[in-house]
């Protein structure tokens, strides 16, 4: 290749993004920086544009990757290798229940799913890789917000929450009080907030240093199963295949 088609401005970009890893996801602009080789001001611009294109968030003097790097060739979920690892693990699940399973990662206010195995339509929309969802109104949510920096949540909480159903938590005091209680107990159920009839169950996936990196849920309709089954049944078997997923997450 020569010089001149050669863009550095490109390739410091891709720098920057490669900065963050497994063991390296929220870095300050100085770290930045230093990890890129790049002048402080022009890794602060770099970071800038990534945050104002929604590939990067900055919480307080932080900076973080968001999932919509998977725009970038999946490079955000290949660095985890979390479809891979998580799939057959929704896929046992799912076949011992019954029911659907998914995983989901956070992305701002939203989940973002990232692996599922389908088996009934309990919801009026259909569901694939990408589909995008409230947090506050869902189980994978409720565990992702739970596990979130105080500050980050606090920022999260502090705008407005839409309510989808009547049952639908929207009230900020009323969803903090929820998420100590799930981070307290280590799972989340949301009846028919997301949806009238719909029901599911989370848990946290966790990778290296016990850091949450994803959350596994099953999902039903109210009509089917009851709230006790869920408990009884579906969490148990939800928690033993996450707590599978999680040993091979470490390993990534």
């Amino acid at each position: 290749m020569s010089e001149r088609d050669f863009v550095q401005s490109l390739a410091r970009g891709l720098a920057v993004i490669r900065a963050f890893d497994a063991n390296h996801t929220r870095l300050s602009l100085s770290e930045v920086a230093a990890r890129t080789d790049i002048p402080r001001a022009a890794a602060r611009r770099f970071l800038h544009t990534l945050e104002e294109l929604g590939y990067v968030r900055q919480v307080a003097r932080t900076f973080s990757l968001t999932p919509r790097v998977l725009e970038l060739g999946h490079s955000y979920l290949s660095a985890l290798s979390l479809p891979d690892v998580v799939h057959p693990h929704l896929e046992r699940l799912s076949h011992r229940l019954g029911e659907s399973a998914s995983a989901a990662v956070l992305d701002g206010t939203d989940i973002v799913y990232v692996a599922r195995v389908p088996m009934r339509r309990i919801m009026s929309v259909d569901i694939t890789i990408g589909t995008r969802f409230p947090a506050h109104a869902t189980s994978m949510g409720r565990v992702l917000l739970a596990s979130l920096p105080d500050e980050e949540r606090a920022e999260i909480l502090d705008r407005p929450l839409a309510s989808l159903t009547e049952r639908t938590i929207a009230d900020p005091a009323a969803l903090a009080d929820e998420l100590v209680r799930i981070r307290q107990q280590g799972f989340a159920i949301v009846d028919g907030e997301l949806e009238e009839g719909v029901r599911s169950v989370a848990v946290p996936l966790r990778g290296r240093g016990e850091r949450v990196i994803a959350a596994m849920n099953v999902s039903t309709s109210a009509a089917r199963v009851t709230r006790d089954e869920l408990m009884d049944a579906f969490l148990p078997a939800l928690r033993g295949q996450a707590k599978e997923a999680d040993a091979e997450l470490t390993l990534v």
